[in-house]
């Protein structure tokens, strides 16, 4: 069987709808797996998952077991959760990975942002099981996949992923809301970006953060997200044969992204010349 990586959400922060991002799509961050054996493994839960869960709901036949990889807790990656139709059916399974923020536990996190002082039903009124699985860099205990996690220069614990299925296949690496510039003050040692690179080295594709245009970036540093030309210089440090520009900046409009792609393009044709280079956009696949 193959396995097939679908985009549902690319942008990031806010929802971005309406008649000037349709081609890249407005909602916030989601990717799907389907591997062998009705596998399937969502990467993290941003408003892409609601238009996900009603596919599943469709195609379902039997009770639904899932895996969601979070990166983060920010409402951009999290905000989906609610509205995840696939959670209001008894005898689902979801196994939620993700890390701890502050000390404060991530079901807990979950918890807050359905709390009923923001939201009419609370996470345990949910009907499907929801088995909540702290984690950190290193190996990520994931049914049918290889995965492994880093973490990223992004406020708060930020985890990016480099994952393949079990049965083989290419290696794609997650790194969204990484800044790779040099501005910010984050506890990940001197020798980050040293390490970085050697965990990327051997992947296929790169799905990484390119949120800001060069122009704004320095004005935003410390916020914890890169430019396009950063995202290849990475690519090509790591020997990655795809990047994947994604977390696409709330204030770009398809003509703007699309003016993007065509500069990043000339860019890595000077800078990594065997680099191909496009911009996420939902309901993209991307075969591993």
């Amino acid at each position: 069987m193959n396995t097939t990586l679908t985009f549902w959400g690319t942008r990031g922060s806010i929802p971005t709808p309406g008649p000037h991002t349709t081609r890249y799509g407005g909602n916030t961050p989601c990717l799907s797996i389907a591997g062998p054996a009705d596998r399937l493994l969502i990467l993290d839960a941003g408003t892409g998952l609601r238009p996900l869960g009603h596919e599943l709901m469709r195609q379902r036949r039997a009770p639904l077991a899932a895996q969601i990889l979070l990166s983060h807790t920010h409402w951009d990656h999290i905000q989906g959760l609610p509205f995840f139709k696939p959670l209001s059916a008894r005898g689902n399974t979801f196994q939620v990975f993700g890390a701890a923020q502050e000390g404060v536990p991530l079901e807990e996190i979950l918890g807050r942002q359905m709390d009923p002082m923001v939201f009419p039903v609370p996470l345990h009124a949910l009907a499907a099981t929801i088995l909540v699985t702290e984690v950190a860099e290193g190996d990520v205990p994931v049914d049918g996949f290889r995965v492994r996690a880093f973490r990223l220069r992004h406020p708060g614990t930020t985890l990016g992923f480099r994952l393949a299925p079990s049965t083989g296949g290419r290696e794609i690496a997650y790194l969204t809301d990484n800044e790779l510039g040099p501005g910010g003050t984050y506890p990940v040692g001197p020798d980050w970006r040293r390490r970085l690179v050697r965990f990327l080295e051997g992947t296929d594709t790169l799905i990484h953060d390119a949120m800001y245009a060069d122009r704004i970036s320095e004005a935003r540093s410390g916020w914890g997200h890169s430019t396009p030309k950063q995202a290849v210089d990475l690519a090509a440090e790591a020997g990655c044969r795809s990047l994947i520009l994604f977390h696409h900046e709330p204030e770009h409009e398809d003509d703007a992204l699309d003016r993007l792609v065509r500069q990043t393009r000339t860019y890595a044709r000077e800078a990594a010349p065997s680099l191909t280079v496009e911009a996420a956009a939902e309901g993209m696949q991307v075969p591993l």
